[in-house]
């Protein structure tokens, strides 16, 4: 295989860079103006299971949005990895999404059953987002064998 970039890769390349400003954007919202609102819809089985209160969750997924945003630019050369550390926290947070529509709690930019249910709906599309950006759900073939 030649080392020609793909026809793909600006494409690529800037879905991850959005991908990275709207982990950044929810990170900032998670510490900031919707900490609160997002306390309201933190499930209480989630404070049992990680033994913390409702605040502590919210604050750590903020971080943790915050530090995958960051890395999804600042470290490209671990892009693919990221992209799976990425889709695995949108695959984890997908219980509370769950929950949060279900009992019908409203919380910043979900204030309504229709806006809950579309958005479990793009969970899917943001864990696939998340991989077709960094290259994480594709491999490379060279001669000798599989590089990932």
């Amino acid at each position: 295989m030649s080392r020609r970039r793909s026809r793909t890769a600006p494409w690529r390349t800037g879905a991850r860079w959005a991908l990275a400003l709207l982990l950044a954007a929810a990170g900032a919202s998670h510490l900031t103006w919707g900490r609160r609102g997002y306390r309201i819809v933190v499930p209480e089985w989630a404070t049992a299971l990680l033994r913390t209160d409702k605040d502590t969750i919210v604050l750590v997924s903020g971080v943790v949005e915050l530090g995958l945003g960051t890395a999804l630019v600042a470290l490209p050369r671990e892009k693919r990895r990221i992209g799976w550390a990425v889709a695995a926290f949108f695959v984890a947070v997908f219980p509370g999404n769950v929950h949060q529509w279900r009992t019908g709690r409203a919380a910043p930019l979900m204030r309504t059953d229709r806006a809950r249910f579309i958005r479990l709906q793009l969970q899917p599309l943001l864990v696939l987002w998340a991989l077709w950006s960094t290259g994480g759900s594709t491999r490379r073939r060279r001669r000798g064998g599989i590089v990932s």
